[in-house]
């Protein structure tokens, strides 16, 4: 039975790993600990992260990355802006949990909708089928276009 608990700031090293699966390009040379300087990094700015642990292991199996927000467009929401289940720990439930947590976390929150934005390909599937099973639903499209050095 895995364990699901929000990581604290101190200890978001325990999420790097999960992170690094979903995030390569942000860690230099698969070091890990860039990359939970970023996660950090983003926490003044209202992200948190949930992890779900197997017992006995310190690194979390999989994690979500998300914030509580409000705009226009949807009101108060939850955006989850990562959810990753480490390879070797895929097919253990793990991803369902963080779903199943992140809908209650959006409850508790007085939120009314809980949003995240996937990219496409055949290697999204399992992904696509987690999130659908979830009960969300593909409610529009996401556009984007390089800028500045990049565009």
């Amino acid at each position: 039975m895995a364990d699901i608990r929000e990581i604290a700031a101190g200890e978001t090293h325990r999420a790097a790993r999960a992170l690094l699966a979903l995030r390569p390009q942000r860690a230099g040379g698969g070091d890990l600990l860039p990359l939970a300087a970023l996660a950090d990094g983003q926490r003044a700015a209202g992200y948190r992260l949930v992890g779900s642990f197997e017992p006995g292991e310190d690194d979390a199996a999989a994690v979500a990355g998300f914030r509580v927000q409000e705009n226009l467009a949807w009101g108060r929401h939850l955006y989850v802006d990562d959810l990753v289940t480490r390879a070797d720990r895929r097919g253990r439930g793990h991803g369902a949990a963080l779903m199943r947590w992140l809908a209650k976390e959006a409850c508790r929150a007085g939120c009314e909708q809980l949003h995240l934005d996937s990219g496409v390909g055949p290697d999204r599937e399992d992904a696509h089928r987690l999130y659908f099973n979830a009960g969300l639903r593909i409610s529009s499209y996401h556009f984007q276009r390089l800028v500045g050095a990049g565009g």
